[in-house]
């Protein structure tokens, strides 16, 4: 088993969104632990809808010299660029899981590097896709790491 785990764009954003609480914790204790270890996957369509969300739909944004730092950042963890058999894998998978293409080219950048699991909030939480295990790292149940708030 590698312990990889390929990051969706909402963890991401969420790590960096000065208005989201409890989550953006988690989020970036996740981030970090990843860091740390090694184990973070990502892509270039993370990275991309990352900046567009972070720089203009947050409702502090993140300014765009500081969202292109964090691009740089977390692009070591692209391992893979996606390909033409990329895309077709993701329609694939698209079908198979009724998920949406987006969601699914996702899956399939996770599966090109092997992932073991794929953390996001927006697909459901333990279903497996592509033999990738689903797992929402925001949730209050999430075991994977411990947040600590300073007390």
């Amino acid at each position: 088993m590698s312990d990889i785990a390929f990051v969706d764009s909402n963890i991401l954003i969420y790590a960096h969104d000065v208005d989201a609480g409890v989550k953006r914790e988690r989020a970036a204790a996740k981030l970090r632990e990843l860091w740390n270890s090694g184990t973070g996957r990502l892509s270039v369509q993370v990275l991309q809808e990352f900046y567009v969300n972070a720089t203009q739909k947050l409702a502090t944004p993140i300014a765009r010299t500081m969202a292109r730092e964090i691009i740089k950042t977390y692009g070591v963890w692209v391992h893979r660029a996606a390909t033409v058999e990329t895309v077709t894998r993701a329609t694939e998978i698209s079908d198979l899981a009724r998920i949406s293409f987006w969601d699914a080219l996702i899956v399939a950048s996770a599966e090109e590097v092997d992932a073991d699991e794929l953390l996001s909030e927006d697909l459901n939480d333990g279903q497996a896709i592509a033999g990738i295990k689903v797992v929402n790292p925001l949730k209050a149940s999430y075991t994977g790491f411990e947040v600590h708030d300073g007390r």
